[in-house]
């Protein structure tokens, strides 16, 4: 019973760590794109808030807030640590 638990359990942890390492490597990349789109929404919304409307220089910095690596990344990381802990666990669970 115990290795048909096994051999079931296997397909689903090995598509899991793909889907980790995939994910890893856009979060990394995508972090850094944010990054650089965070800075120059940053400094237009400095520019705004100077010259134009303090309303729409709030708006950018928190868009700005969102897309850098402290916003939607870290979302994203979070989720992405939520689905290994789900990996782990099932192979705690199956394999020891």
């Amino acid at each position: 019973m115990k290795i048909i638990l096994k051999i079931l359990a296997a397909p689903i942890v090995l598509v899991l760590t793909s889907l980790v390492w995939i994910c890893s490597a856009l979060l990394y990349c995508s972090a850094f794109l944010f990054g650089l789109a965070a800075t120059v929404i940053a400094l237009l919304g400095v520019a705004v808030l100077v010259t134009y409307s303090l309303k729409n220089g709030i708006i950018l910095f928190i868009i700005a807030f969102l897309v850098s690596p402290m916003g939607l990344p870290m979302f994203a990381a979070w989720i992405l640590g939520m689905v290994q802990d789900l990996r782990y666990a099932i192979q705690d669970h199956v394999y020891n």
